[in-house]
């Protein structure tokens, strides 16, 4: 399927890694959309991608508000995004100016092109200006990260069909345009390539402290609690009385033993 073309650069070489995107979320995304997409694996890159733009619809509900997240992924998103909305209105201005009824080519040709330059218009104007304001909300959301990957995959192939023919039928100074504003969507996939496969990498590491948070819980509640055992059959224990503090006696003076004068006793005044 086009859309999962993560491999692919402008010039069609191999020179994206495929592990830019974990395996784990790649499969669980890509069983999430085999529903809608299964019938298309064996058409072309260019009808996958037409039929993808055709089809695109957007939840209209509100992205879910996740927690916090750092200022440098805001800013990387925003600066992401604030590079894709220049991109797609350069496109589209691109895309008005086209003379496809002018072009030296067949009917049958002229007609698909218009065709696919009309669901370029369509998705650059509703579908994903959504798609933005989704991802914007919530700047580490993997589902709207990953549909704006999508939506990219389809515009690149479909937008490079109509300049491919645009270069063989058409002026220069459009294929010209439609190959910058090519790039410029290009680079912007790549992007989000990398940011996918990074948010991913740290879900998972999330996902395993939790998990050890879990098991640590789990350990310590399951640990039995101290027993008291109580005989209700013991009578019960009478209380201890203190016995009263004894007294010291008071000093007396010292008795006089035989052959020892007594005391001198001082004179009355």
């Amino acid at each position: 399927m086009s859309i999962f073309c993560c491999t692919r650069d402008v010039t069609g070489s191999d020179s994206m890694n495929s592990k830019l995107i974990p395996c784990s979320y790649v499969l669980s995304m890509l069983l999430w959309s085999a529903a809608a997409f299964g019938q298309t694996a064996a058409a072309p890159a260019t009808q996958v991608g037409a039929q993808y733009l055709a089809q695109t619809s957007v939840a209209s509900a509100a992205a879910p508000q996740g927690a916090a997240v750092s200022y440098a992924s805001v800013s990387q998103v925003n600066g992401l995004l604030s590079q894709l909305e220049a991109t797609s209105k350069a496109a589209q201005d691109d895309l008005t100016k086209l003379r496809i009824e002018k072009w030296k080519t067949d009917g049958s040709t002229k007609k698909q092109t218009l065709t696919n330059v009309d669901s370029i218009q369509r998705n650059l104007q509703t579908a994903l200006p959504e798609i933005i304001g989704q991802l914007r909300n919530s700047p580490e959301d993997l589902s709207a990260t990953f549909k704006l990957y999508r939506n990219l995959d389809a515009l690149y192939d479909v937008m490079g069909s109509v300049a491919e023919s645009a270069g063989a039928f058409g002026p220069k100074d459009d294929f010209q345009s439609l190959s910058n504003e090519l790039s410029s969507f290009e680079g912007t996939r790549r992007q989000l390539a990398e940011r996918l496969a990074n948010l991913a990498a740290s879900k998972e590491q999330e996902i395993a402290r939790l998990r050890t948070d879990l098991k640590t819980a789990q350990a310590i509640s399951a640990t039995p609690p101290k027993k008291t055992v109580v005989d209700d059959n013991e009578p019960p224990k009478k209380p201890v009385k203190k016995k009263p503090a004894t007294r010291k006696p008071a000093t007396t003076a010292p008795a006089t033993t035989p052959g020892q004068n007594p005391p001198a006793q001082q004179p009355k005044q």
